[in-house]
């Protein structure tokens, strides 16, 4: 038994945000129905290299777990009975088209709220649905830019830089699947379902939390600081003798163990005695600590730090935290045989983990049309 056992999901997205979302509620037992154009499919298909061995997309495959697969030409009579005779058989159906594409269709919502009161519709959008949000394109790349992300990441404000993953299409479709998983919780109780709207640049506002807070808050407008935290000091990226170490002080008494540990008399300066002086003196604190670091490796200051309670480590690279998930017994990878093509493929695990009703793993990423 699993969590969303029952559950049907009309997935008519693509790229990222939506089918990140459909995926993990996939994972949750529900059973998702991704319907693509025929022909080329999702957009994601075609995005490589890296490509597997048989030549699958990676990109399409990571978000693309535990669907069926099905083409639809909603340009066609056909197409749409199809779609249609699938969304009449569906609890939930998500949607990222540009807005009033689905309306076009005949898929709006209103329309099938008339014909399918229990439906649960889930539409992303890149900025909401007014007149001069429609005529903006929903890109990660575009909000990271107009949200003020990247104005914050990056060595400073003359380098504004995108974050190294399409993390506002993810935020989004995290948002979207809790919408949903409320949404179905709500309809257990009215038997009506209802419409969800998530857009990628509140997800993006959202999820800057107290950079975007500082302002809502207090007016102040962030800028970048590299690896620095506006807030909290020492909480950045200092270089060892071999490598760079990540120092991440959070209070006081974290402060004076980092201080015993380095053999440095300064929990106890005026500049440094509480977090606020401390970020008030920043430069003249990374000094001293600068000049200790360089003194060991990485791993050695790491060792001696944690054991002290002081949060401390390397940057690793992606294949160095997966092996580090491994050996700390996360199980990160796992390994799917497709039940249809028999096709073998591994992917980053679902991070959430039920103590009654686990995630399952049932199906690779589908072939276009692999169940028509």
């Amino acid at each position: 038994m699993t969590a969303l056992t029952g559950i049907k999901i009309a997935d008519f997205s693509r790229v990222l945000a939506g089918p990140y979302a459909s995926m993990l509620l996939g994972d949750m037992g529900a059973e998702v129905i991704k319907i693509e154009r025929p022909v080329d499919g999702d957009d994601t298909r075609t995005w490589g290299p890296p490509f597997n061995e048989d030549g699958t997309s990676t990109y399409f495959q990571s978000v693309n777990r535990n669907k069926l697969g099905v083409t639809a030409d909603l340009s066609t009579a056909a197409g749409k009975a199809k779609a249609l005779e699938i969304i009449g058989q569906c609890d939930v159906l998500i949607e990222n088209f540009t807005v009033g594409t689905m309306e076009e269709f005949g898929f709006g919502y209103e329309e099938l709220h008339k014909k399918f009161p229990k439906l649960i519709y889930c539409s992303i959008s890149g900025f909401g649905t007014s007149e001069l949000a429609k005529k903006l394109p929903g890109y990660d790349l575009l909000v990271q830019g107009m949200s003020g992300l990247m104005s914050i990441t990056g060595v400073d404000s003359e380098s504004p830089t995108k974050v190294g993953v399409a993390l506002v299409d993810v935020i989004s479709g995290l948002h979207a699947a809790l919408g949903i998983s409320a949404a179905l919780v709500s309809r257990a109780e009215t038997g009506i379902g209802q419409k969800i709207a998530v857009n990628l640049l509140s997800s993006a506002l959202s999820a800057m939390v107290n950079q975007s807070g500082a302002f809502a808050g207090a007016g102040v407008t962030p800028k970048a600081m590299g690896n620095a935290h506006p807030s909290i000091a020492p909480y950045e990226v200092y270089k060892a003798k071999d490598q760079y170490l990540i120092i991440a002080v959070g209070n006081d008494r974290q402060f004076v163990d980092l201080a015993r540990v380095l053999n440095l008399d300064i929990a106890t300066d005026s500049r440094f005695e509480s977090n606020s002086a401390r970020v008030a003196n920043r430069t003249a604190l990374n000094e001293f600590l600068n000049q200790k670091f360089m003194n060991e490796t990485a791993a050695f200051w790491t060792e001696k730090l944690t054991a002290f309670g002081v949060p401390a480590g390397p940057i690793n690279s992606i294949a160095e935290g997966v092996k580090l998930a491994t050996d700390i017994g996360l199980d990160p990878i796992v390994s799917i045989t497709d039940s249809r093509s028999g096709k073998i493929s591994k992917t980053i695990a679902n991070p959430i983990i039920f103590s009654e009703t686990p995630v399952t793993y049932r199906l690779g990423a589908p072939d276009l049309g692999a169940d028509d």
